[in-house]
C-alpha cells in the first residue's frame, strides 16, 4: 500500500466519517427488535458447521464468536454490521485514492456511501449482505492494487479474498463470472496465465473447499434454496422495479453509481480500471436477466461510489461549491434517513410512511417480496412481535410440569430462531423446526418419550389435532404491523400414544 493509502488510516477527514458512521448505527440499535433472519443467523452460530441450509459458513462462524463474547442481545447482534460499516467506509476511501482521488475526492466517497439509504440499512443488520459488500469492495480493491503495481503477491491475497467471500455468499459467483468474461478483452489478459494467479485460483479453492465438501455430503441443498427462490420471492421481480430499485437503493449515492460508471467506462482518468465498470455493468445486466433481487448488486456500489467521488472531484472546482454540494447531498437524505435505519420507534415510524404516502403518493420500500404493500417496509415489520412471541412460549413452557418430556416447536425458521435466541434469558431449550437448517438438528428419537408440546404457528395442523387430545391457546402475536401478526402459541398436552412414533413418521413424510 502506498503513503497516500496508509495516511487514510490516520487521517481524521476518513476516520470520523467512519467513527461517525458506527455511532450512528449502533445509537438506534435497540429502536427495534431483531430482524426475523438476525435470528436465524445467530442461530446458526449456536451450531458451528462447514456449511448451512441457504447460505455458506461464514455467518455462523460469526456469529458464534460475537455471541460468545457479546451475548445476544439486540445490540450484540448489530455490533459486527456497524463497525464493519465504519471499515468500509475506509476501504472505498482507499480505493478513491488508489484510482487517483485527492484527499477531497476519499472525503467525498465516505459522504457517498454514508448518504446511501443501501448502506444504512445494510450495515444496521446481521446479515451476509453486509459481509457481501465489503468482500466485493475488497476484492476491487485488490485487483486495482495488483493493475497500479504487478505486485503478483496481489494475486495471492485475491485468491484468498474469493475464498473467503465465497464462504459468506454464493453470489460471489456472479462477480468471478464478470471478470473472467470482461478480462480476457483487456490489455491484462496474460495475467490469466501466470503462476501467481493460477496459486491464487488454487488458494481460493482450498478456503472455500470445506463449504464444497459439506455441500456435496448434504446433496446441494443450495441449489433447492435457489429454487425455492425463484418460486416463492424472484417470480414477483420485473425489469421496471429492477432498475427503479438501482436508483433507490442509494439515493442520494445514485448521484456517485451513475457518475462513477459514465465517468469510468468514458474518462481517459481511469481509462486503465475501465474493465471494472464493464465487470460492475456485468453483474447489474446480469442480475437483472437472471430476476435477482434488487440488492444482489449491491457489491459493486462502493466502487461505483469511489469512481463517482473521482468523477465530482474533476467536475466541482472551488472550496464554495464543494462544501455546497456535499450539504446537498446530506439535505436530501435527512428527510428519507427513516428508510434506512430506524430512527424512530413503530408509531413514529408508521407514522413517517403514511405522511410519505399521502404528501407524495409514494410507498418508499414497503411493497413486500410478494408484491403487497404494508404499513412498513418489509424488514421493519421482521422486527416486530418476537419478544412477545417467546415470552408467551415461556408462559407455556411453565405450564408443563415434566420439562425433560417436553419440546418447543416452531413452524417457520423465524418462530424457531426466536425461541432459540431470545429464549436464552428465558431459560428456555431451543426450539425444533423443520424449516431452514433446523432440519439438520433434529432429534432421532426423544427421551424421555414427549408428553407434552409448546406448538407455534398460526393453528395447530390436523395432525397435531388428531395426536393430541388437549389443547391450550396461550395467546398471540398482537401486534397488527408485525409480520407475524396473529401467530399463536399452543400447549399441547395428552398424546394418544407414543409420540416417538408419531415423530418418525413426521420425519420420514419431510424426508
Amino acid at each position: 500500500m502506498n503513503y497516500s493509502s496508509r495516511a487514510l488510516f490516520k487521517d481524521p477527514v476518513i476516520i470520523l466519517p467512519a467513527i461517525l458512521s458506527i455511532v450512528i448505527h449502533l445509537a438506534f440499535a435497540d429502536n427495534l427488535e431483531y430482524h426475523r433472519d438476525e435470528l436465524l443467523y445467530f442461530s446458526l452460530g449456536m451450531h458451528p458447521a462447514a456449511g448451512y441450509n441457504s447460505v455458506p459458513p461464514l455467518i455462523g462462524w460469526i456469529a458464534f464468536v460475537m455471541q460468545n463474547i457479546f451475548g445476544y442481545s439486540v445490540f450484540a447482534v448489530r455490533l459486527f454490521p456497524a463497525f464493519l460499516g465504519g471499515a468500509l467506509i475506509i476501504l472505498v476511501a482507499a480505493i478513491t485514492k488508489e484510482i487517483g482521488g485527492s484527499r477531497f475526492a476519499a472525503f467525498l466517497s465516505s459522504v457517498g456511501l454514508m448518504v446511501s439509504i443501501f448502506f444504512q440499512r445494510t450495515y444496521f443488520l446481521f446479515m451476509p449482505v453486509h459481509i457481501e459488500v465489503f468482500m466485493w469492495s475488497l476484492i476491487i480493491f485488490i485487483i486495482i492494487r495488483y493493475v497500479n503495481t504487478r505486485n503478483s503477491n496481489f494475486l495471492i491475497m485475491l485468491g484468498v479474498a474469493v475464498g473467503i467471500a465465497l464462504l459468506n455468499k454464493y453470489m460471489t459467483v456472479m462477480l468471478l463470472l464478470g471478470l473472467f468474461f470482461i478480462i480476457p478483452f483487456t490489455e491484462y489478459r496474460s495475467v490469466l496465465r501466470e503462476r501467481k494467479f493460477i496459486s491464487g485460483l488454487f488458494v481460493a479453492f482450498l478456503v472455500f473447499l470445506p463449504n464444497l465438501i459439506w455441500q456435496i455430503y448434504r446433496g446441494i441443498p443450495a441449489t433447492g434454496h435457489l429454487s425455492e427462490l425463484y418460486d416463492t420471492q424472484l417470480v414477483h421481480m420485473n425489469i421496471p422495479l429492477f432498475l427503479s430499485e438501482q436508483l433507490m437503493m442509494p439515493f442520494a449515492g445514485s448521484f456517485f453509481t451513475i457518475a462513477g460508471l459514465i465517468f469510468i467506462l468514458g474518462s481517459d482518468k481511469v481509462r486503465k480500471f475501465r474493465f471494472l465498470g464493464f465487470v460492475s455493468l456485468f453483474v447489474i445486466l446480469g442480475m437483472m436477466l437472471l430476476k435477482g433481487k434488487s440488492y444482489y448488486t449491491l457489491g459493486v456500489f462502493p466502487f461505483l461510489i469511489a469512481v463517482g467521488a473521482v468523477a465530482y472531484e474533476k467536475w466541482i472546482s472551488g472550496l464554495l461549491m464543494r462544501v455546497l454540494f456535499t450539504v446537498f447531498l446530506i439535505l436530501i437524505t435527512l428527510p428519507v434517513f427513516p428508510i434506512g435505519i430506524p430512527v424512530y420507534r413503530q408509531q413514529d415510524l408508521i407514522t413517517y410512511f403514511d405522511i410519505q404516502e399521502k404528501k407524495f403518493g409514494i410507498d418508499l420500500g414497503r411493497r413486500f417480496e410478494d408484491g403487497s404493500i404494508h404499513s412498513l417496509p418489509q424488514d421493519y415489520a421482521d422486527m416486530f412481535g418476537w419478544e412477545e412471541l417467546t415470552a408467551l412460549a415461556d408462559s407455556a413452557y411453565r405450564m408443563v410440569r415434566d420439562k425433560e418430556a417436553c419440546f418447543i416447536y416452531g413452524e417457520n425458521y423465524g418462530q424457531a430462531s426466536a425461541i432459540t435466541v431470545i429464549g436464552k434469558k428465558y431459560g428456555l431449550p431451543e426450539a425444533i423446526c423443520f424449516s431452514e437448517s433446523f432440519q439438520y438438528w433434529l432429534p432421532e428419537r426423544f427421551d424421555p418419550d414427549i408428553t407434552s408440546m409448546v406448538y407455534i404457528n398460526d393453528e395447530p395442523g390436523d395432525d397435531v389435532k388428531a395426536f393430541f387430545s388437549k389443547i391450550t391457546r396461550v395467546g398471540s402475536i398482537t401486534n397488527p404491523h408485525a409480520r407475524e401478526y396473529g401467530t399463536a402459541v399452543y400447549l399441547c398436552e395428552e398424546p394418544a400414544g407414543s409420540f416417538n412414533n408419531f415423530w418418525v413418521q413426521r420425519r420420514n413424510d419431510t424426508d
